[in-house]
């Protein structure tokens, strides 16, 4: 027979160092490390327009697995107590004191001293606004989201899933040395994605986070009300994503203006009911009066040869095979994300209609 882990810490005994490695490896949360990582690397290649320098994404991978290892630590010391309680969290190694191989301290101080770690790293190897946003990150996981809001509010993940949102601009930063419109882009779509990806989940689990007295959306609101606010933001996802398309920039001395990236066909909507779909979305959600953004879509088209004036009439210039294959796919997918937008936005169960306004 064995001797129970708790055992292993009596005075006079030494600890196995395999059983110490096991546990300060799974107080770091691997499998959450892996897809911070995976929204890290997307971001470098984009930057880079191609493979980034591999110094900086190794360092900046080794950075980020130390960051995130940090967060997650820190948030198992805090949530030793809830762990012990709920099922799917009872085998963490700080959930049990009797058969624990680490201490709470020790914990904690491994917590800090990673967090140090990737901050020196970053900060030395990368650059000092990368390990910056790292810090913020861990920053924010711990003391917003752990302490702040995880057991106080059935809105906590939403606000504190945007610690997981940090890898995109950790990423970017690294290659680029600032913060940029496509790296916020991204974060927002990894934010809206988060609630709906954890709120399926806590469904299977309500009962454990209601045991625990911990206030998640599924464990406190009938499972119609979950699903509808997992559709919602489900749905902000791609509308985050087809911001690309548009550049919002402030002229000035005057209104905010709708300008697309340059080499970007200026009426990627299409035209017709798309067009007027996506005016009408991007009208609702940016605030910015109707009539506006159909006249300036109509301007930006006719200034970027989109329309070519010939003679009496108007025509289109011809378009490359893949050009063309890219305009028709990026028509069909920003009208019906906006129609959809539209009517989920609007409350009113109906879309924008042919002149392009909602009803």
């Amino acid at each position: 027979m064995t001797a129970p882990a708790g055992a292993l810490r009596g005075a006079g005994s030494r600890r196995p160092v395999r059983a110490v490695a096991s546990s300060l490896l799974a107080v770091t949360k691997p499998r959450i490390i892996e897809l911070l990582l995976v929204t890290t690397v997307p971001p470098m290649f984009l930057a880079e327009h191609g493979l980034p320098p591999l110094r900086i994404l190794c360092v900046t991978l080794i950075g980020g697995t130390l960051a995130a290892a940090s967060a997650n630590t820190i948030n198992c010391y805090l949530d030793r107590d809830i762990d012990a309680v709920m099922h799917r969290t009872a085998r963490r190694p700080l959930a049990s004191p009797a058969t624990a191989i680490i201490t709470p301290r020790e914990a904690i101080a491994y917590g800090i001293v990673l967090g140090a770690a990737a901050t020196i790293l970053l900060g030395t190897a990368v650059n000092w606004l990368a390990a910056g946003l790292a810090d913020a990150a861990i920053l924010f996981y711990v003391f917003v989201y752990t302490i702040g809001l995880k057991r106080r509010t059935a809105s906590n993940i939403v606000i504190g899933g945007a610690a997981g949102c940090f890898p995109v601009l950790v990423g970017w930063v690294a290659v680029t040395g600032s913060v940029a419109v496509p790296a916020i882009i991204m974060f927002a779509i990894i934010f809206f994605w988060t609630p709906p990806h954890f709120w399926a989940l806590a469904m299977r689990f309500r009962d454990d986070y209601a045991a625990a007295g911990v206030p998640m959306l599924p464990a406190v609101a009938p499972a119609r009300a979950v699903t509808r606010k997992i559709v919602f933001y489900s749905w902000e996802q791609p509308l985050a994503g087809t911001l690309h398309r548009v550049d919002l920039r402030s002229g000035r001395g005057g209104p905010r203006r709708l300008v697309p990236p340059r080499g970007e066909p200026a009426s990627c909507c299409g035209g017709g009911r798309a067009a007027a779909r996506a005016d009408a979305a991007i009208s609702l959600v940016h605030r910015i009066p109707h009539d506006a953004v159909r006249r300036h879509r109509h301007h930006r088209a006719a200034a970027m040869g989109q329309v070519v004036a010939t003679g009496d009439s108007w025509s289109r210039p011809a378009l490359r095979g893949s050009e063309r294959r890219r305009a028709a796919s990026t028509r069909v997918t920003c009208g019906r994300i906006a129609s959809i937008t539209v009517d989920v936005l609007s409350g009113r169960g109906r879309a924008a209609g042919r002149d392009g306004r909602v009803r």
